[in-house]
């Protein structure tokens, strides 16, 4: 999958695009696992959450991986990838330019309360262009504006050799290998990828793989895989570990953290 796209779609949907009179216009899209919609942009903002089924959004040089109970919001302009990792119930929100939730023209990653959820659901089932449309639509913008935004973000870099050991630790984020081993695989040095990893990510090896671990994390947990596992598959000696690590990130422990993950499937 490309990472860092070259060439991009611009996207211009007359029926779907969003009005300041309909600011918010859904679009529902099941997808099989290891679908990818090419990077593209359009001129409004985007939430894109999936109802079951995990997904990878990559923004520039960045991505992230995000399970049912998570949601990104992707601003104005920004080009942007949608890669399924599984069969997913995609709903993506198209939110007009000029009703942005966050102005700061950066992406977040959304905890989905329930009430979002629900009114996502909702939204599915609204007549067109109906009161009742309007009234779940700014319900709807001022819920994510209140969603708790979460640090699940993975750094991508430029660099052909480091991009090489970084897309490897997010195919496999329980491999072990230390920089020096790293080393005689992607043909820099172990002090040249130190330092790589400094200037174009802004933090050590250990700390980005840490931050791809608990990406990864995530839909595991969703999925209800017992912590044990969930700590031998990312690569932790122990459960204990990996709980110490993922409390001192989020100040919560998995179980508390993902306590939520289990959702009532959209209702026909």
């Amino acid at each position: 999958m490309s990472i860092t796209p070259i060439q991009h779609t611009r996207i211009n949907l007359p029926g779907y695009a969003p009005t300041p009179d309909r600011p918010v216009r859904l679009v529902a899209r099941d997808l099989n696992a290891s679908e990818t919609l090419a990077a593209h942009s359009h001129e409004w903002g985007q939430v894109t959450y999936a109802l079951d089924g995990v997904v990878r959004v990559t923004v520039g040089n960045s991505t992230w991986i995000v399970p049912p109970h998570r949601a990104i919001w992707i601003p104005p302009q920004a080009i942007h990838e949608v890669a399924t990792l599984e069969r997913a119930r995609l709903r993506a929100l198209y939110v007009h330019g000029g009703m942005t939730p966050f102005p700061d023209g950066e992406c977040h990653v959304l905890d989905v309360s329930d009430l979002l959820r629900e009114l996502v659901v909702a939204l599915i089932k609204a007549d067109t262009g109906s009161p009742r449309e309007a009234m779940l639509s700014s319900l709807l913008l001022d819920e994510v504006s209140r969603s708790a935004t979460l640090p699940i973000r993975v750094a991508l870099p430029e660099d052909k050799r480091l991009k090489q050991l970084c897309e490897a630790l997010i195919a496999d984020p329980a491999l072990q290998l230390t920089l020096e081993q790293w080393a005689g695989r992607v043909g820099a040095s172990g002090r040249t990828l130190a330092r790589l990893f400094e200037k174009e990510l802004g933090m050590g090896y250990t700390e980005w793989r840490q931050q791809v671990r608990l990406a990864h994390a995530a839909p595991l947990i969703a999925r209800g895989m017992p912590m044990a596992r969930v700590a031998a598959e990312l690569g932790y000696t122990s459960q204990s570990a990996f709980s110490a690590m993922f409390k001192k990130t989020f100040g919560q422990s998995p179980t508390d953290f993902f306590s939520r993950s289990a959702r009532t499937p959209e209702r026909d």
